[in-house]
């Protein structure tokens, strides 16, 4: 019979495998310190300093007071040559550029790793100045660079706008042989690209044996961020066609270009080639999405993409609610914010300037207040940006005082945050202080864009003030506005209203396009002025040039057939707007009972208002009975 073991406690087992393990453990560092023993120096030298601690440790005093270098020194990391670039990085977490430099300083001889991770070190905090300074002292200590260091100074470059300290970088990477690496060669592309030479771009991308799709990515930003949409697009198509498969940035810089633009059908075969290949869940692409089809007003088809994000960042909300109140749809923009609290994000600055906007457009005076509200305890109404939101929201809403509260605050106030003044005064029908604050503006020498022209404009055919639109026309004519369409429809109107139909028709006749708007606006001002024929010639030559009219043109014709008796012309075009489908429209619809019931063709009228279930009090109101 076998002896029975007793069974020990566990903890009694664990001590035991401790002690045995610990014992084999010595044993073996015993053997491996005789081997060490035998390669190291003789005996009668100083001992090496200590081992330096790991790096792990470092990172857990990443919190605490800086170090200085001489301490970097003394704990022994200065003494480990492999170290040393390593450390220097981790002495920018401690955001004292100093300290960096310090510690470099006591590396006796520092080689080209060293000074790279210096290098990269300045250019990472955005000390660019100090990252060229240090390259020009490694050149005059003979260190050649390399394709790591070359990147590292063309961004520094890009970032402090040198172009002159750029091309000599430049020469540098000719000289050396590295401006064939696609490494250095993608960071040219990106740096003269930067400083608007596409043209060197494009010969530098040419030059570029193994193009790859950092490459292509490199010249197509480029394109977008020079404005150059269109060939952006273009280029695009040339890196599928090549081959060459597109990545998320990619896909985000064709999209951004389609929305710059405002192509809408390359959009939408970006928007399926990339669900093709399965980018449509990708965050950066699908934010991408969103933003083009929201300010391309695919508000639809913005909101099928935002559904489509298992997880909308900040980003993703701000691109869809900024869409929504951009065409319009403020309401729909208020239940987002809603929907976006409950998801648990929190609001920005840049979302809560949007929804001033939409309560702006919907007269939500209240919530605007409480937004408003939130911004001051948050600190950040004396933001322009912000500040721009809240006056508009104020002046909109018919608070001008409040609205010029919130300007005054304004710490440096730009061309922007006046508009949003002025355009706010128009908006509300105070047509006075907006001339009187343009006046201002101009004396304080801020330049003005077409939004305040715009504005501007609509005041002056309000008040009708026919020497005002002639100064202001002078001023649009100097200042080369007169090929903006927001502009000249804005002086063809306010003449017409101003009863100065040869002037009116003078800028229209001598403007390089002839929109739908352009076309209503010198329709109008000749119906306006009793002159209903001219207004029916350019009615037949507006469909000519293929343009459909709108409402206010219609309405505006039908208003010159009365005055013409014109009732077989008024018929023709009684059947555009019922084609068209404007006869619910207050406009067209008014024009027609007032056309109607001068030629006592009344009855017909009637019988399609009831036909097409149009109640309007204001409609029946005028239509004899």
């Amino acid at each position: 019979m076998k002896p029975r073991r007793l069974p020990l406690p566990l903890s009694l087992t664990k001590t035991l495998s401790t002690r045995i393990s610990r014992s084999l453990q010595t044993a073996e560092n015993a053997a491996a310190s005789a081997v060490i023993t035998s390669l190291l120096p003789p005996a009668n030298l100083s001992p090496p300093p200590p081992p330096p601690p790991p790096l792990s440790s470092l990172s857990a005093a990443a919190d605490s007071p800086p170090i200085s270098g001489a301490q970097l020194t003394t704990s022994g990391f200065s003494s480990v040559p492999h170290l040393r670039p390593h450390l220097l990085p981790y002495c920018s977490s401690f955001r004292s550029p100093d300290l960096a430099r310090k510690f470099f300083d006591v590396i006796p001889n520092p080689d080209l790793v060293s000074w790279s991770a210096l290098i990269s070190n300045y250019v990472r905090i955005g000390l660019t100045r100090e990252a060229l300074l240090a390259f020009k002292k490694m050149q005059t200590l003979g260190i050649r660079s390399n394709e790591f260091t070359l990147p590292t100074l063309l961004k520094a470059c890009s970032a402090a706008s040198d172009f002159i300290a750029g091309t000599q970088i430049h020469a540098v990477a000719i000289v050396t042989g590295f401006e064939s690496d696609v490494f250095v060669a993608n960071t040219l592309i990106v740096m003269y690209a930067g400083f608007g030479l596409l043209s060197d771009s494009r010969k530098l991308f040419d030059g570029i044996a193994g193009r790859n799709v950092v490459s292509w990515n490199a010249l197509l930003a480029g394109h977008v961020k020079n404005d150059q949409c269109e060939e952006a697009v273009g280029l695009f198509s040339e890196m599928v066609m090549s081959g060459i498969r597109p990545n998320e940035f990619g896909f985000s810089c064709v999209l951004n270009a389609c929305t710059a633009s405002q192509d809408l059908r390359h959009g939408r075969e970006v928007h399926g080639y990339l669900t093709r290949l399965g980018y449509d869940s990708d965050p950066f692409t699908s934010n991408a999405l969103v933003d083009m089809y929201a300010k391309l007003g695919n508000i639809n088809a913005a909101a099928v993409v935002f559904k489509g994000i298992a997880r909308p960042d900040i980003v993703s909300w701000n691109a869809f609610i900024a869409g929504c109140v951009l065409h319009g749809h403020d309401n729909w923009a208020l239940r987002l914010l809603l929907d976006m609290r409950r998801s648990g994000i929190l609001p920005n600055v840049f979302t809560l300037s949007s929804i001033l906007k939409a309560c702006a457009g919907t007269g939500m005076l209240f919530l605007g207040q409480q937004i408003h509200g939130n911004l001051i305890k948050a600190g950040s109404d004396s933001d322009m940006f912000v500040g721009v939101g809240i006056v508009d929201m104020y002046a909109k809403c018919d608070h001008l005082g409040d609205a010029r509260k919130a300007f005054d605050s304004i710490p440096e106030k730009d061309t922007i945050s006046w508009n949003a003044l002025i355009s706010g005064c128009s908006h509300s029908g105070n047509d006075q202080e907006a001339l009187f604050l343009f006046l201002k503006m101009r004396l304080e020498g801020l330049s003005f864009n077409r939004t305040t022209l715009s504005a501007i404009l609509k005041s002056i055919a309000s008040l009708q003030a026919t020497n005002v639109s002639k100064d202001v026309h002078a001023l649009a004519l100097k200042a080369g506005f007169l090929s903006d369409p927001h502009v000249v429809n804005g002086l063809i109107d306010a003449y017409g209203k101003c009863n100065c139909i040869e002037e009116a028709a003078g800028v229209f006749r001598e403007c390089s396009f002839g929109d739908v708007v352009a076309f209503t606006s010198i329709i109008t001002a000749y119906s306006l002025s009793g002159q209903g024929e001219e207004a029916m010639k350019l009615f037949y030559e507006m469909a000519n040039q293929e343009l459909k009219p709108d409402s206010f043109a219609l309405s505006s014709l039908l208003n010159a057939c009365a005055s013409l008796s014109a009732y077989e012309q008024g018929k023709q075009i009684h059947v555009h707007v019922l084609k068209m489908g404007f006869m619910s429209d207050g406009f067209s619809g008014n024009a027609l009972v007032n056309m109607f019931r001068t030629a006592y063709f009344y009855r017909i009228l009637l019988l399609q208002l009831k036909l097409l279930k149009i109640f309007s009090r204001q409609l029946w109101r005028v239509i004899p009975v």
